[in-house]
């Protein structure tokens, strides 16, 4: 290609996609593609500059989320691993230990050591210092009862202080609850942003019919079309994660994601829990009542458990209740929840969110050791397990390194098609004071080029995305507003036998 064919090419490429303007454009109606390219250019740009900056800080947080699991292994190595021997201490032994370093708070939950080689964790809550939304993990060597350390520790997957730490930077900032807002923003966007961008090239290079140009960088392009090149090549391999990122990102999110979890609801499709009433005669034992509250409980000094009616001892220990949930298959890894008061029963669950994903989990009285009631992952809704899966695999840990990796490699894909993306912008931007100027927009009226009998549709298309995933809905309409607003203030400038939009 010559210098001549390149300036032509690239002309072309900056061309505005609108055709003509007032009158002309009027005049013109397009069909299919063509009539819809001009609305999602311009969709695409205005998310690509003002919501880019919220999916970049997203994307910067959730690479250094991503490195998190590794890292809190080399870190917190001393409290979490020790040295392997055959013999296992019981675990009410375990417990009693930790009880006796911490007597402060109450012991909420136990985690078995999963692994010869793991410590065991006693989470306590409630404990001085420690925020509600946190537990105190202690942790205790299996074989010897010593104490290797105590940590606050946070969620399901049990992140300790620098994964809670990085957590929270991808999930609000540390602002809280009005954090994120942040993320959901960046979440709703993602999708709209890589959809309309994928169907932009996808158009561009319809003629094309080689695999090779859709997906690889045309290395002999300069200046705005090599940006583009890469920005479009990138974007169609990145395509499929960053909506699956968007949309499990939703899941949890505090509008979409209640609004999701609604529909989850309406379709019978919620996560099933086990009942952990017990049977009205063991209730008044007394044992459970005290079970979270009490710094020595039956059981778990390592000393069998009385059974003397109308006593604290009535409770079986948690060394029966742990033997129990094995019994009904709980393999490892499991965390074994307390009785919080009186006629309430233990809750074993297995805690493991790598493939093959572990989530049975049963109920245990107190009083008598029996199993009351089951809950087995195999027989959880569609629904519920895909929202289990998408949310372990949003997060790094279904398929562990291999996953962390791959999250690790898409958020470096966001964050260089943000930057090519705002250097094409400041590449189209006017010759004349280039140093003092911006990217030009594409040109208004693009959704006049589009026939009434689709307009409609998508317009109630658009409406119901809106309600369901509503900071994007907001967000959308407050970029109409601005448009509009552009558009009248240009309106005014411009005399008035000339033709605008």
């Amino acid at each position: 290609m010559t210098t001549e064919q390149r300036l032509a090419s690239s002309a072309a490429d900056d061309a505005p996609d609108a055709v003509g303007s007032g009158a002309e454009r009027a005049a013109v109606r397009r069909t299919g593609w063509s009539a819809l390219r001009p609305l999602v250019l311009r969709l695409h740009f205005y998310a690509g500059v003002l919501v880019a900056p919220f999916l970049l800080v997203t994307a910067v947080t959730g690479l250094l989320y991503a490195g998190a699991f590794q890292a809190e292994k080399v870190v917190y190595a001393h409290e979490l691993r020790v040295p392997a021997r055959e013999h296992t201490m019981p675990l009410s032994r375990q417990v009693a230990a930790a009880r006796k370093a911490h007597p402060e708070g109450k012991i909420a939950a136990v985690r078995p050591a999963p692994q010869p080689g793991d410590t065991t964790r006693v989470l306590l809550a409630d404990v001085p210092g420690v925020s509600a939304e946190h537990q105190l993990a202690v942790f205790v060597d299996p074989h010897t009862g010593s104490i290797r350390g105590a940590l606050p520790t946070y969620g399901a997957t049990g992140a300790l202080p620098l994964r809670t730490w990085l957590d929270d930077l991808h999930r609000n900032l540390h602002l809280g609850e009005n954090g994120r807002l942040y993320s959901e923003l960046a979440a709703s966007w993602l999708w709209v942003v890589a959809g309309g961008g994928l169907a932009l090239w996808i158009g561009r290079k319809r003629t094309n019919r080689k695999l090779r140009a859709l997906t690889l960088p045309d290395r002999t392009a300069t200046g705005r079309r090599r940006t583009l090149s890469w920005h479009g090549a990138v974007g169609v391999w990145a395509a499929v994660g960053l909506f699956f990122l968007s949309a499990t990102g939703l899941t949890w999110s505090t509008y979409a994601g209640g609004n999701i979890d609604a529909l989850r609801q309406s379709l019978g499709q919620a996560t099933p829990t086990v009942s952990t009433a017990v049977s009205e005669d063991h209730a008044h034992h007394g044992g459970s009542g005290g079970m979270a509250g009490m710094p020595d409980m039956p059981g778990m000094d390592g000393k069998k458990g009385g059974a003397s009616s109308g006593s604290a001892s009535a409770d079986v220990g948690i060394d029966k209740v742990f033997a129990a949930a094995r019994a009904k298959g709980l393999s490892h890894p499991v965390e074994i929840d307390l009785p919080t008061d009186k006629g309430t029963a233990y809750v074993v669950k297995q805690v493991q969110r790598s493939w093959p994903e572990k989530q049975d989990a049963v109920a245990v009285d107190p009083g008598t050791g029996k199993v009351t009631d089951v809950s087995r992952f195999a027989d959880h809704p569609v629904l519920a397990k895909l929202t289990r899966y998408g949310i372990d695999l949003h997060t790094g840990t279904l398929f562990g390194v291999v996953n962390q990796i791959a999250l690790a490699a898409l958020a470096l894909a966001l964050i260089s098609l943000i930057i090519w993306g705002y250097r094409m912008w400041w590449q189209r931007r006017p010759t004349r004071d280039r140093a003092l100027s911006f990217g030009r927009p594409v040109q208004r009226g693009a959704w006049r080029q589009i026939p009434l009998p689709a307009l409609i549709p998508l317009a109630l298309v658009v409406g119901a995305v809106g309600w369901a995933v509503p900071l994007l809905g907001i967000s959308l309409v407050a970029f109409l507003v601005v448009d509009i607003a552009l558009g009248v203030i240009a309106h005014r400038r411009v005399p008035a036998a000339a033709p605008v939009d």
